[in-house]
């Protein structure tokens, strides 16, 4: 009788076990990802800037998305236009990050595969001491233990409440696009 409630214990530990860590297998990470914004307007010069530092965590459990980006880490070609964006626009000491928290919708991992599968978010962007809630695509495919993701959006410096000086305002696009490629790793 003994022997039958140890070996009932003990297949109760193996499954919480196992439950535990199929949750935790639930989580893709990426630490190196990439975020590339473009203001330009023709006929100036190229207002983009590049950051390959960029945090992901993606929690298939819930379907939830968080992201951190530091303002810093964003670089363009031209160094002067890099600290002009750190001081005058997005006063990177004040402010010395963007986040975005979110969901994916209608999203079950189990449809992910090598064909690319696009995946609609939700969410709000912190940047600038303001928030912005956006809505977009991204294309999403799994290779292996990655999980791939690709979309853009657009955002005004208005909704964050940045000042673009009237010297330079027609050099500088009124909306921004805002790509990101990221290669979330399983934890």
């Amino acid at each position: 009788m003994t022997k039958g409630i140890f070996n009932n214990v003990l297949i109760i530990f193996f499954m919480m076990i196992g439950c535990i860590h199929s949750i935790a297998a639930q989580k893709y990470v990426e630490k190196k990802g990439t975020i590339i914004f473009e203001a330009s307007e023709k006929l100036f010069e190229p207002v983009k800037a590049e950051n390959k530092n960029v945090t992901v965590i993606l929690d298939l459990e819930t379907n939830k998305i968080a992201s951190l980006a530091l303002m810093k880490g964003f670089h363009f070609k031209n160094s002067l236009m890099e600290e002009h964006f750190n001081e005058n626009y997005i006063e990177s000491e004040t402010y010395p990050k963007a986040t975005f928290r979110g969901k994916l919708l209608n999203f079950n991992s189990e449809v992910l595969s090598n064909s690319p599968t696009q995946i609609t978010v939700e969410g709000k962007i912190a940047l600038h001491g303001k928030e912005k809630e956006i809505r977009t695509i991204l294309t999403m495919q799994k290779e292996g233990d990655f999980i791939k993701m690709k979309g853009s959006f657009t955002v005004l410096p208005s909704d964050f409440n940045i000042e673009i000086p009237a010297i330079v305002r027609k050099k500088i696009a009124k909306e921004i696009v805002v790509q990101l490629d990221f290669k979330l790793t399983k934890k």
